[in-house]
């Protein structure tokens, strides 16, 4: 079975965020970029599967521009089989239909029977393209996975839901977004990170995918961003004065009066 597998290429989730002077975007200057932690998983979950299957190709892909690829390669040195670079640099901007739109246009090209997500990426948070893009492709689509265990033309699969987990089986091909605890995803070893150096990376502009650049634009136009604020500051603490016993008196009062959690 061939798998294939989108990647965000996002900001490295210890990176301090700033917020420019307009307000309008993030300062992300010297920032570095990884591959977004929940598609790990992802990747992980495609690399088991072809394993346990003992044939099949696992094919990376995502929207972004060239720095994009860096992150392409380590899921190659980890052990995927090809990549595919949707070519985007206004990708950070990009409404969720817009970079479902293109990636949808892409996997049309391929032979598969699963597409793989991470549940969402980290840059945005807006946990939309997965399901969006199964919505275009026509197939179902199981998100938060915690277990997956392919079937004989159809998927089961485990999914978190709010107090406990939801088993669900749906037919092949489909969409699966994956959780944290799927598994352990493994580190690229020396050998696969040289060899990830020589592995294909196929680029597709908009025109190649058939798609209306303008279209896009259209689309990215559907949202507007009305501003970034970082959250309010944390007010300074309080040392209280006074005997043991003055002091307790004094936090309860505060723990009752003033934080209202008593």
């Amino acid at each position: 079975m061939n798998i294939l597998v989108c990647i965000k290429h996002v900001p490295d989730t210890e990176t301090r965020v700033k917020v420019t002077p307009d307000g309008m975007s993030l300062d992300l200057a010297g920032a570095n970029y990884v591959v977004n932690p929940y598609d790990e998983f992802a990747v992980e979950a495609a690399l088991q599967l072809k394993e346990a299957k003992g044939e099949g190709e696992v094919t990376l892909l995502t929207v972004g521009g060239d720095e994009a690829v860096k992150s392409l390669r380590q899921g190659l040195a980890m052990g995927a089989d090809k990549a595919v670079l949707c070519k985007n640099d206004d990708f950070e901007n990009s409404d969720p239909r817009a970079v479902a739109e293109m990636l949808c246009a892409a996997i049309k090209k391929h032979d598969f029977g699963l597409v793989l997500f991470g549940k969402h990426g980290v840059g945005g948070d807006n946990q939309q393209v997965g399901s969006l893009v199964a919505t275009l492709l026509d197939v179902p689509v199981i998100t938060v996975v915690t277990k997956l265990e392919p079937q004989d033309g159809s998927v089961v699969c485990e999914r978190e839901i709010e107090g406990g987990a939801e088993v669900v089986k749906a037919p092949l091909p489909a969409v699966i977004t994956c959780q944290k605890g799927l598994n352990e995803p493994r580190y690229p070893s020396l050998k696969g990170i040289m060899a990830a150096k020589k592995k294909e990376i196929t680029t597709f502009t908009p025109q190649d995918l058939g798609l209306d650049a303008g279209g896009l634009e259209q689309l990215d136009k559907t949202f507007e961003l009305a501003g970034y604020d970082l959250p309010p500051k944390r007010p300074d603490g309080r040392i209280l004065e006074g005997e043991l016993d003055d002091q307790v008196k004094e936090l309860v009062k505060v723990l009752h009066e003033e934080a209202k959690v008593i």
